[in-house]
């Protein structure tokens, strides 16, 4: 349930954005969601879809990059990334 507040600060976001540049409809919006995160794609968007009617963004569709994991050793500062 937690992608709901997700999304709509995604919302938030992007109505701003448009705004700000005078856009007269959104129509996607591409996020990069790394790989600690356990948002579910499908719930992002069908709350996105709920959130965004009688907006311009209604019928927006979410593209979804998925991230790689990376981390860095506190001792030696290596840098390891995981795959996707």
């Amino acid at each position: 349930m937690h992608e709901l507040p997700v999304t709509e600060k995604i919302l938030d976001i992007a109505l701003r954005h448009a705004e700000k540049n005078e856009a007269k409809k959104i129509h996607s919006i591409t996020l990069r969601v790394g790989g600690l995160t356990d948002l579910q794609d499908q719930w992002l968007q069908h709350y996105f879809d709920y959130l965004s009617k009688d907006t311009i963004a209604d019928g927006a569709k979410l593209i979804i990059i998925p991230e790689g994991i990376k981390l860095r050793c506190g001792e030696c500062r290596t840098l390891i990334e995981t795959e996707k």
